[in-house]
């Protein structure tokens, strides 16, 4: 069945040169313009890269401490026992232990965004490994969810710490930020954003790295940027 869109989609999709690629800060300041939901819509950003990632030395995975967080509030669950449980909560975790949870989530429960797990508690999230895998919820060292500091890795995440990585087609897809954002607030987050993806370049990429770079709102078209531009400024 084909993807109708709505008649206000359509209008403010005429916002948006198609074929051009625009300047960075002229690209966050139109696509604030595409709003048409009647919420607080998210500003998406989405790249492709040069990278193979079925090589193991072209996986581009990590996290970034965006300066002005994601706008999103998102509800942590800890994995950890004894006296860490009382510090994952008082760092602002929304449900914090060990067995109880991880029965409930082979139970099919899921009311969290994040899972963060001490390096003790991995053995017995490994029965897991399917199930958070899939929605891409596994605890994992390279995202800084796996770590003996559960009470830091909790507060940055509470704060708009953004753990990314790569999908087998060589694009990410992440949140930097909301529609009612200031232009400045966007654009520190969205540099913030991509200085860490050029740092993480692998060595084995060849030619151009960041192939294409676009923004968009949850509900809007998508606005496309000059990568060349992005990376030189990066």
């Amino acid at each position: 069945m084909a993807n109708k869109k709505g008649k206000k989609y359509l209008e403010i999709a005429k916002l948006v040169e198609q074929g051009r690629l625009y300047e960075v800060k002229e690209a966050l300041e139109l696509v604030k313009k595409t709003r048409t939901a009647n919420f607080v819509e998210t500003v998406e950003i989405a790249l492709r890269l040069g990278v193979d990632p079925r090589h193991a030395d072209q996986q581009v995975r990590g996290t970034v401490v965006l300066p002005h967080g994601t706008g999103k509030t998102v509800k942590i669950l800890a994995i950890t026992s004894g006296a860490n449980i009382e510090k994952a909560l008082e760092a602002g975790a929304d449900y914090a232990g060990a067995e109880e949870y991880i029965e409930k989530i082979q139970q099919g429960w899921f009311d969290f965004d994040i899972v963060i797990a001490t390096p003790d508690m991995m053995p017995k999230l490994g029965r897991l490994g399917r199930v958070l895998g899939t929605k891409g919820l596994m605890p994992n060292p390279k995202s800084g969810t796996v770590t003996p500091d559960i009470a830091t890795a909790v507060s940055e995440f509470k704060k708009g710490k953004l753990a990314f990585r790569v999908d087998k087609l060589g694009s990410i897809h992440a949140p930097i930020g909301k529609a009612d954002f200031s232009e400045e607030a966007l654009l520190e987050n969205f540099t913030a954003f991509i200085n860490e993806i050029v740092r993480l370049k692998p060595s084995a990429s060849k030619g151009q790295y960041l192939r294409t770079v676009a923004v968009s709102l949850t509900m809007g078209p998508g606005v496309k940027m000059d990568p060349v531009l992005v990376a030189k400024n990066a």
